[in-house]
This record gives structure tokens, sequence and C-alpha cells, in this order.
């Protein structure tokens, strides 16, 4: 374990300022000794103390900006949060894109602009020293976040940002794009030179990569193939150069960059306002540790593990990333399990017909409860004759009933599975399976992440309500940038140089990557005894091989289609940004890039659509039909920086702003100016 790492790991939290001010919190192990350590100051904190928590604050933020445009990507479905704005916040996200300021939109500007504000601290430092490797990373971060602001707001401060001022002036979206890649360009330089005699250790301070300037320089060439991608719309797009960056950049998985997790009963809670903990994931602190957060994968996500190419052959993925639950429990006369199987989740059908939400409304999909004791609930079906008989098929052997005219009363036997709610037509939502995962700081022991039904009673029981997910527990590793995305930005190049047999090479070893990284991590967790979770258990060998050759990956170069590798991709990618990007340049299901035909099929406006004004197309080849940037927060740079924020977009202040394309999602510099017109 790195130095930074056994820092965080021995955490004593310092509050943040929330006004632009320098992100200087530490702990004893990363400041001086003559520097008090209960007052710290931008001057005061050695770079090797800085640097660690910038790049911590930079991934919670990402997190945050996965997980809200991921539910816009149609990865999740969610109705969860603390109160009736933030269920219309989630859900807004997920489900009727009614999308709505601050709290969607704040949260990733905040962590960017307030938390990493010190990275121009370190940067002046680093270079005062003569510590070339923090000024590289510095540039790397600087670039990663600048770049993450643009692909969600379109234009932001840059050039004047992390200054003095409090109202800084706006960049436009392209002048951003090349000051990041230049900022890569800077980082690769920096990164080949020698440090001065005497500089601060970057691997005390690097907890990414644990200093290894070879693996930061492969990430700079990987962030450059993946921002280059982004101009795919463009005359400027250039294939080669992208080629040229995969070459120079991660080669295999053990050059992918992660931030390292992980569940410990020592971790401290409190970093930021939310209280989270820090070793922790921070997609997990995002999507699944909330106790009143209801997520679940869609059914457009699921099928891809299920049903990939309409092959009807599972995934040996999914049952690692689908949680399950338990399900027809028996209990002792303690109380305790003694005997169950296991539920495998159903995807939430949002983009579909998506039946069950017609039935009780977009936020209605409800949480199931475990039954401590026998509970009695009475369901009314008058004038509802047939979704009676419906209903009392499905209760045959199942539960007790009595009926009683058009009432249905159901007892559930201690052990059971139900829905709290005397609605019948949330009855059956015990197949949709909460993404929660508990840690160690939520009392569960450090070799368990199972989520279980009825907090402490479920947990003595040992009712698991949910195994989890792969990508979103607490112990697992954060992925900043993979190999198995590099394969398939190559193979995507290769398919728009109409070279199919290299594209076929790409996407396979894309694939075969995504899972041997999956298992790598699945058997560190065996290693690790979290043996209560029996989806962190590694996959089957053969069945790895058995689906790597099966027809639900292509086999054939002639049959080989541009939908073939973006859905292999964005299953792989998960709670990720770039899944909403790629979908940005494809027109989503609009079918009219190139002649790559529908990408994303299936994927379209919910039944329970809400957009209205935010949305003015009509149809799915008309560029505002979809969402393609948020609107800017409005306690932040539309009631403070008003002026800045209109002179730059004319329109930022507009309801349907949310449609507006960004710069790289436009074909033309002229399109993209006319959007930022009154």
């Amino acid at each position: 374990m790195n130095q930074s790492m056994k820092g965080i790991k021995n955490l004593k939290y310092i509050a943040v300022s929330l006004l632009f001010a320098c992100a200087t919190t530490s702990c004893t192990d990363w400041l001086d000794v003559n520097v008090d350590p209960d007052t710290p100051s931008s001057g005061s904190a050695l770079i090797a103390n800085q640097l660690p928590w910038i790049e911590h604050y930079f991934l919670y933020g990402l997190a945050g900006a996965d997980f809200n445009t991921s539910m816009t990507a149609g990865v999740f479905y969610s109705n969860g949060g603390t109160s009736a704005a933030r269920i219309a916040q989630w859900n807004g996200a997920s489900t009727t894109w009614k999308f709505t300021v601050d709290n969607f939109t704040l949260r990733a500007y905040q962590c960017w602009f307030v938390y990493c504000n010190g990275l121009m601290d370190v940067y002046s430092k680093a270079e005062a020293e003569g510590a070339y490797h923090y000024m590289a990373a510095a540039n790397v971060i600087h670039a990663m976040g600048f770049m993450e602001m643009a692909d969600l707001y379109g234009e932001i401060p840059y050039t004047d940002a992390f200054g003095a001022s409090v109202s800084p002036y706006y960049d436009d979206g392209k002048t951003v794009f090349n000051g990041c890649l230049k900022r890569l360009d800077d980082a690769i330089e920096l990164f080949q030179r020698a440090q001065k005699q005497g500089a601060s250790s970057f691997a005390a301070g690097d907890y990414w990569n644990g200093g290894d300037v070879n693996k930061w320089i492969k990430m700079c060439y990987g962030l450059k193939a993946r921002y280059l991608l982004r101009l795919s719309k463009k005359a400027e797009f250039n294939p080669e150069e992208i080629l040229n960056c995969l070459a120079k950049a991660l080669q295999s998985n053990n050059d992918n960059v992660v931030g390292v997790s992980y569940n410990s009963a020592d971790d401290v809670a409190g970093d930021f306002y939310y209280a989270d903990p820090v070793e922790a994931n921070c997609h997990w602190s995002w999507v699944s540790n909330w106790g009143t957060m209801n997520t679940s994968y869609t059914k457009f996500y699921t099928d891809l593990l299920t049903d990939m190419r309409g092959a009807g052959i599972e995934d040996p993925r999914a049952s690692k990333i689908i949680p399950a639950s338990m399900t027809n429990i028996k209990v002792d006369n303690n109380g305790q399990v003694i005997a169950n199987d296991w539920l495998r989740s159903q995807g939430v059908d949002v983009h579909g017909e998506a039946s069950r939400l017609k039935n009780g409304g977009s936020t209605s999909i409800q949480l199931p409860t475990y039954a401590t004791d026998d509970v009695t609930l009475t369901y009314n079906f008058a004038g509802e004759a047939a979704d009676k008989e419906l209903f009392l098929s499905n209760l045959e052997g199942k539960h007790a009933y009595t009926v009683d005219g058009d009432n249905v009363v159901v007892t559930y036997q201690r052990g059971s599975l139900y829905v709290a709610s005397s609605d019948y037509h949330y009855v059956g939502d015990t197949v949709y399976i909460t993404l929660l995962s508990n840690a160690a700081v939520n009392g569960n022991p450090e070799n368990d992440c199972n989520w279980y039904f009825s907090g402490k009673k479920g947990y003595s029981a040992g009712a698991v309500g949910s195994t989890g997910s792969y990508q979103l527990r607490p112990s697992s590793d954060f992925e900043l940038l993979t190999y198995a995305e590099m394969c398939f930005i190559k193979a995507e190049v290769y398919m728009r140089q109409n070279n199919k047999a290299q594209a076929l090479t790409a996407y396979k070893d894309a694939i075969k990557a995504h899972i041997d990284m999956m298992q790598a991590q699945l058997q560190d967790w065996q290693t690790a005894a979290y043996i209560r979770n029996p989806d962190m258990l590694p996959m089957d060998a053969a069945q790895i091989t058995a689906y790597l050759n099966s027809p639900a990956v292509c086999q054939n170069e002639s049959e080989l289609t541009m939908s073939d590798i973006m859905l292999q991709k964005y299953l792989a990618m998960g709670c990720s940004l770039e899944n909403w990007n790629d979908m940005r340049r494809f027109n989503f299901s609009a079918g009219n890039i190139g002649n790559f035909g529908v990408v994303y099929p299936g994927f379209d406006r919910s039944p329970m659509y809400q957009g209205g004004s935010e949305f003015p197309g009509a149809t799915k080849t008309d560029v505002t039909y979809w969402p393609r940037r948020w609107r800017l927060p409005f306690s932040l740079e539309l009631q403070y920086n008003t002026d800045n924020a209109l002179a730059m977009n004319q329109n930022a202040l507009k309801e349907d702003v949310w449609s507006y394309p960004v710069w790289w999602d436009c074909a033309t510099d002229e399109e993209y100016y006319n959007y930022l017109k009154d």
C-alpha cells in the first residue's frame, strides 16, 4: 500500500470551505511535523498531502456525474431520495426527463470548482521545488476535470477559473477542449523529466498509480484517445491520430488506472457534508449507500447481459453485475434463515412498454419488506375482475389467502418478502432488486457487502435483500481508465475506417479484457474471504470460454456492426459518463450517423416522459429530442455569475438548454455557436 493511501486509512477529517477555498484537508501522516495538524493552510500543506485529497475529491465529483448521466443513458432506474424533491430529481434523470437544477446539476460542479480548487496551488508549489511529476499530475487532473465540466455544461469558466475572481468569465467548449488536450501534452513532457534532487516523492502523494510515471504517461495517451474520439461528428476527426495515441496508451489490464477502494471498519465517515466514508468506492457512495435510495438496473441494460445480439445466452458477467436477493426463505423457530433460493433481479422496463410504471406511476417501484412476523394485507379489486383472477393465480402455493367479495386478504408468513402497500399493482415489485450494498461502516463485517432486509433484524436473521453489483460495492475499485475501453475505442476507429478485420479483433479483445479485469477483482475478493456473498465469487472459466465463442459475441467480420461494438462497450462501462458521451455522438437511437444504422436499438424516451419544454424536438432525428447537456447550477452560476454565463451563452437561462449540443456534439463550429445565440 502506498504512503498516500496509508494516510487516507488514518484520516482525521478537517472541514473544507465551501466557497472557492483551497481544498487542504489533511491528516497527521501527511503534514509536516512543524505544522499544526489542526490548522492546516494552503501554504503549509505539503503537496504530497494535497494531491491524494484532490484525487479523491475528483473521483467523488465524477462519481456523481457518472450516476446522474447513467440514469439518463438508460443504465439505472431510480426513484430514491430522502424527500419528494430528491425522488423527483433522480426519477427525472432516469425516467421522466423532467430535469431539475441544483440538486441534480450542482454536485459535480461544486466538487470540481470548490474541492479541487487547490490544484493550482499544488502545481505552483511543485514548480518551485522542481517536482515535475506533481506538476504533470496536476495537468492531467486539470484536463480531466475541465473536460468533464465541458461534457456536462458546455460553456464554463476555464481561463479565468481557479483564480481570485468570485465571478469568473466563461470560455466556449472549443477553447476548453483544446486547452485540455494541451494540458495532457504538457503533462507527457513533464513526466519525462527527472525530478530535481530533494523534490517531494511522487509515490508518497499519488494513490491512483502509486507514483508509476510510465502508467501516468500511458494514461495521458489513453485520455487523448478518449477525447479525440469525441470529435467523430467533425471534419477534423482524425482516426490515425487516435490509433497513434492508443499505441502509447494502456496495453493490458496491468495498466488500468483505478481508485483503489476498501471496505474497512475503521474508515472515517465525514468527508464532504454528505458524511460519506473516505476509503470506500465513490460510486458506492452515490449509487448504493443511501439507505432510502431505490435504484435498480433497467431492462435496457440487463437485456444486454441476458440476450446480447438476440442470442438468448446469459453473459458470465450477469450474475456478478445484476444483483440477487434471497427468496422462498425458510426460517427456524428463532427466525433464522435455514434455507432459501436466490432471485436474480429483473430490469425495470423504462424505455419499452413500461406497463408496470404505467400502472403505478414513474416513481412507484417499491422496495420489498422482509416479514419478521406474520403480516396480513387486504387488497381491493373493485371493478378489476381480470386483475383479481390473475392476482389469485399468482398466489397459489405461495401465501395463504381468503376472498371476501372484491377484497383478497393475504397472510405473509414470517420470512416472506412482500411490499408494504395495499395497492395490488405493487405486489410483484419483489422482482426488482435494489443496488444497495452495505459496508463495514454500516455495521457489516469487512468480508460482507450484502444488504439485508429490515436493517438489524434482517441482518441478525441472515435475510439478504441484495448482493449488490460488481462496480458499485464499497470495496469495488473506481475505474478511471481501462485497457478494455482502449480496445473498444480501437474497434470503433477501425470500424469507421471500414477495416472490419481489425475492428473484430479489437472488439473481441475488449470483451475479454473486461471479463478478465472483473475476474481478477472477483479472485481478490475470494482471497479476502467474501464468502457471504455468492456474487463476489469468481466466474466459471468454462462459461467464459463458451460465451466468448457464442453467437452473443460476433464471430464473423462480415457480420460485425457498430451496434455490436458500442453495446458491449456500454455494458462494460456501466456507471460512467462515457456512455452518455457515446450516445450523444451517435444521436442515441436516431440511426442517422453515417451508415451505421441504429446503434442503441430500443432506447427512446420513456412512456413516462414529461420533458415537454425542455426537449422541443418532435422526432428522434431532431437534435433537441434528446438530453445533450446540463443546465448550469442556479445557486452558483445562474444566481451569482449570471452576466458572464449569459455573455457566453444567451440561452443559458432557457428551459430547453438541456437539449442544446455541446461543442464536440456539433458537426461544425457554426452549428455550435448558433445554439449560443438568442
